[in-house]
């Protein structure tokens, strides 16, 4: 296990960049603490798998340092770091059994051969693969062999770290649910240093202690969970946090006062004069709707009943703004939306800015 500190990383896919907008990673600063378990999260393009790659030494940086503990790794290969690395697509001997394909990490680094048949036991015992052991990769589906690859990761327990570049695209649903499950428990019982790159918020919301947010090729917030939800530090993360995710809409704050087209809110804390683009967002599970003249005036325009829940469609002042209710919650036919004022974010030119109280 090792702590990973990322020194004034960036990197540019072009020989000569000139500013901000030729790097795919943009500076990124930061300590990934000993045995963490992390998820980099963010659409296609945002810079994840760079940022992985680099981690991994697939790719040398073009600036700044990256350490494993005190050492710094950058000049050094992949096979320097003693890491583990599992891709999205399987990468399997096809000649080799299910066991010898788990097996042969081990075998290269010159484990006993004792502690290599017990250590490929459990995680055929994992990958529900005990039946499949002496069946050659060659015959076996996509997702067993990606199993495979993921085992292959898993079976080494003395890495500094772990990476994972998304490895359940092709894992059918009901088996992502399991390996995430069961990654995790892993993640508890030995303490690796995990990274775990991957698009799907559900993803990287279960499996990791903290998520890194990518947009653009920038972190825009590396927090745990519930602060990504409770408090998005970039408009980006509360779009893209949350099904549905985070309604923003231009406003005017003075004060401790929300000025939202021809509605005034009270908020429970004071701003400071802002300029430029200034929003607000809240979640819409902060959000109830009731009788027209309590809240903001909205149009509803669609309904979609989840089952514990319904998820209410509607504009405000021709902007799209959405509502989580319980299920049953009535739905006036002239409603309004009352906005929880604790649950207000404030931002301006995208980024969360903090009253004060």
């Amino acid at each position: 296990m090792a702590r990973i500190t990322l020194d004034h990383l960036a990197h540019s896919y072009m020989p000569n960049p000139q500013g901000e907008g030729d790097f795919a990673l943009k500076q990124i600063d930061h300590d990934w603490e000993d045995g963490g378990a992390y998820a980099l999260l963010g659409p296609s393009g945002c810079g994840k798998t760079t940022l992985l790659n680099i981690i991994s030494g697939l790719l040398v940086p073009s600036r700044g340092r990256i350490l494993f503990d005190d050492q710094d790794v950058t000049p050094l290969a992949p096979e320097q770091r003693n890491i583990a690395q599992v891709f999205q697509f399987p990468v399997v001997y096809d000649t080799m059994t299910v066991a010898q394909n788990l097996a042969f990490p081990l075998a290269n680094r010159k484990v006993e051969a004792d502690e290599i048949a017990r250590r490929v036991e459990k995680t055929l015992a994992m990958l529900d693969m005990t039946d499949k052991a002496r069946r050659r990769a060659q015959g076996l589906t996509a997702d067993e062999k990606q199993k495979i690859s993921l085992g292959r990761g898993l079976v080494r327990y003395d890495v500094n770290a772990i990476l994972f570049d998304e490895p359940l695209t092709v894992i059918d649903p009901h088996m992502k649910w399991q390996l995430r499950t069961q990654l995790k428990e892993l993640h508890h019982e030995f303490g690796h240093t995990m990274i775990y790159v991957t698009h799907d918020q559900t993803e990287a919301l279960t499996f990791a202690d903290k998520v890194v947010v990518m947009y653009e090729g920038e972190v825009v917030q590396i927090g745990t969970p519930e602060e990504l939800f409770d408090e998005p530090a970039h408009t980006f993360v509360g779009y893209f946090i949350g099904s549905p995710g985070m309604n923003v809409l231009p406003c005017q704050v003075a004060g401790d006062r929300l000025q939202l087209g021809t509605s005034e809110i009270p908020l429970q804390r004071r701003y400071p004069a802002l300029e430029g683009k200034v929003e607000m967002g809240v979640r819409p599970e902060f959000v109830r709707l009731a009788a027209s003249g309590e809240g903001l005036p909205i149009s509803v325009t669609g309904v979609e009943d989840i089952g514990r829940f319904k998820i209410v469609r509607a504009l405000f002042e021709g902007r799209s703004f959405d509502a989580v209710l319980p299920e049953g919650s009535p739905i006036p036919a002239e409603a309004s939306a009352v906005i929880d004022p604790r649950r207000i974010n404030i931002y301006k030119d995208s980024h969360l800015v903090r009253g004060e109280a």
